[in-house]
């Protein structure tokens, strides 16, 4: 069983990875941007470095998914290798920060990718407002994200909701994170197992 979580920034995704992972006695696979030789530079100048690095996420996301499924064990994955192209690269290719023939070069990749990978078998997205997301980011305090615009967050929730809206390659189930706490009400955490019961056991 593979299941991935996706979301903004600040939405939620690695917590919710951990408390699934050890609910299930899964492994937790994470987005660790501190693996990232990229993330530091992109953020201070985006238009010289967001091809570098959307070109490590594709690669690093791609053996990662064929590690999963060559593994055969349960897994749930922090971030998915299709935010990367249908949120991010699309996102600063339409801000004028990925010129067109690099994001022609980029979506040429993941178009020969897509054949040899397959989704997860339930994605669980995180939705959250432009304010949620500010107040999960500042409370991590990672530098490198200290300069990260409204604009910018809401032009990425605008690319998921699109994503979201168009998503057919496996069950999906979406949490609004809004109007629940699942770090500190257990309820709520259960109650987002309970879903991913009913979704994994096609229930709904």
């Amino acid at each position: 069983m593979h299941i991935a979580i996706t979301g903004n920034i600040g939405a939620g995704k690695t917590t919710l990875t951990k408390l699934l992972a050890k609910n299930y006695k899964w492994i937790a696979h994470f987005d660790d941007p501190d693996d990232n030789p990229y993330l530091d530079d992109f953020y201070y100048d985006m238009a010289k470095w967001s091809f570098n690095l959307q070109i490590y996420f594709l690669s690093s996301r791609y053996k990662l998914i064929k590690e999963i499924r060559e593994s055969k064990k349960n897994i749930i994955q922090d971030r998915t290798i299709y935010e990367d192209v249908y949120v991010f690269a699309s996102n600063l290719h339409e801000m004028g920060l990925m010129q067109t023939r690099d994001f022609d070069n980029y979506i040429n990749l993941f178009n020969l990718m897509k054949d040899f990978i397959e989704a997860p078998d339930l994605l669980i997205y995180l939705r959250a407002s432009v304010p949620t997301l500010v107040n999960q980011i500042q409370k991590r305090g990672r530098e490198y994200e200290a300069s990260i615009s409204i604009d910018y967050l809401n032009r990425l929730n605008e690319k998921y909701e699109n994503w979201i809206s168009g998503y057919t390659e496996g069950k999906l189930l979406i949490v609004d994170v809004d109007d629940i706490n699942f770090v500190d009400n257990t309820e709520d955490l259960g109650e987002i197992i309970n879903q991913v019961e009913a979704s994994i056991h096609g229930l709904f």
